[in-house]
């Protein structure tokens, strides 16, 4: 269990990144999977769901996770009751007791809070969704609650290292294409190029005027680290992987 400094000093909420010690699962998912899209056992996911919510919340069926697909779409819970099925990228909350939830297995788990309006959001930042907007989606649903930047603490969780993220010329190209200061994320080793997604989600926040930034710098495809990771999965040649939670609710 990994937790961001900043977000540790503030008495109204908790929060957890988690990597793949303490659950259930057998095999390639040893042990703790809250991966419900992957092909491991059901009863073994639940019960890995309910090992980590238990961490952070006294009842796991405040939790809520979504059917991520890498969009730049968001959800507001209003409520613990709020069971319309969630497929998206961010969730959000101002309400005690709910526990919101990403998962991840090398994209960017963020988890932001507004500590004088008691906002949290926890948001799947792959490289897609960050492209696309979702950090800027969240934090402009924020500001419209009446947010200000100085308020907002933001946790970069731990994701895919810039050493062990090759990308492809046509990769790097969009993102040029977008920004040309984008290039700043994009280092060239031997003919090949290799991307920081966590500092470009870190360069969105900062952009969008947050100044405290927390970065846990835990490269989840490094075997030693014990996470779960897609790319290491791929390159081992294994037919699926686990996925990694982060959580964060408002005491």
């Amino acid at each position: 269990m990994f937790y961001s400094k900043k977000l540790t000093k503030e008495s109204a909420i908790k929060h957890c990144f988690f990597n793949r010690s303490g659950g259930k699962s057998k095999g390639i998912y040893k042990s703790l999977n809250c991966g419900r899209g992957s092909f491991d056992k059901k009863k073994y996911i639940k019960q890995n769901i309910v090992i980590a919510s238990k961490k952070i919340s006294k009842s796991y069926k405040k939790l809520f996770l979504l059917n991520q697909i890498h969009s730049n779409k968001f959800f507001f819970i209003k409520n613990y009751k709020f069971k319309k099925k969630l497929t998206g990228d961010a969730l959000i909350t101002d309400q005690k007791k709910i526990v919101l939830g990403v998962l991840t297995a090398d994209c960017v788990p963020v988890l932001i809070f507004d500590k004088k309006l008691k906002i949290i959001s926890a948001i799947h930042a792959g490289w897609k969704g960050a492209y696309k907007g979702i950090i800027q989606k969240v934090l402009s649903y924020f500001k419209k609650q009446g947010s200000e930047s100085k308020n907002l603490i933001a946790a970069v969780g731990p994701c895919i290292s810039q050493k062990n993220y090759e990308v492809q010329n046509d990769f790097k190209s969009k993102f040029l294409k977008q920004n040309k200061r984008n290039k700043i994320f994009f280092k060239k080793v031997k003919n090949k190029t290799y991307f920081s997604l966590n500092k470009y989600v870190k360069f969105q926040l900062k952009s969008l005027g947050v100044k405290k930034i927390d970065i846990i710098y835990q490269d989840t495809y490094n075997q030693k680290n014990n996470f779960f990771s897609a790319r290491r999965s791929l390159h081992e040649k294994l037919d699926d992987y686990g996925r990694n939670i982060s959580l964060i609710m408002i005491n």
